[in-house]
């Protein structure tokens, strides 16, 4: 008998727009992965002519990245694909849930340098800077990381890259008043 359902492995967005059906939700992790704000959003937080910045998973060894693990039955998936468009495509994650503690196999979606929208590595300052400014269908970029970092702290992960840009954004609407 085949199985109906596959595990989803959230670490941006997907931890707290949670906009789509779900079995199970835990808390849970991928290890050798960090999450970055390198990938252009070109359909959500910004637009082709200004993408914003939306975060990716970059391969680093020994590295765990925190996020939420979803049970969904597979035709979720039509929603998650169209959702993630934009440079994504699925892969294979060993993806260890946090209050149940165990391991299982499942999918997480991931956008790799060789994309169109890959924007890469950039310094902090300038990567608030970026963000502050993008704007697209789903409304400012600004939002976009300030909830990623709320959700991270609700799930009690520290994230350094996340929190750096997340003081940065805040010290640059500070200023603004």
């Amino acid at each position: 008998m085949a199985e109906t359902s596959t595990w989803v492995f959230g670490y941006g967005s997907l931890i707290y727009k949670v906009d789509f059906p779900f079995i199970e939700r835990e808390p849970a992790s991928i290890t050798g992965w960090a999450r970055r704000f390198w990938q252009g959003s070109h359909d959500h937080r910004g637009t082709p002519e200004a993408p914003g910045r939306v975060v990716t998973l970059i391969p680093k060894p020994g590295s765990v990245c925190q996020g939420v693990a979803y049970r969904i039955e597979h035709d979720v998936f039509d929603y998650l694909d169209h959702r993630e468009k934009n440079g994504y495509q699925r892969m294979q994650a060993s993806i260890a849930l946090r209050d149940s503690q165990r391991e299982v196999r499942g999918i997480t979606y991931y956008a790799d340098a060789d994309n169109v929208a890959f924007l890469g590595p950039q310094a902090h300052e300038p990567l608030a800077q970026h963000i502050a400014r993008a704007v697209g269908p789903s409304g400012r970029n600004i939002d976009y990381a300030l909830q990623l970092a709320a959700a991270l702290r609700e799930l009690d992960e520290e994230d350094a890259h996340v929190f750096a840009i997340e003081a940065l954004l805040l010290e640059q609407q500070s200023r603004a008043k």
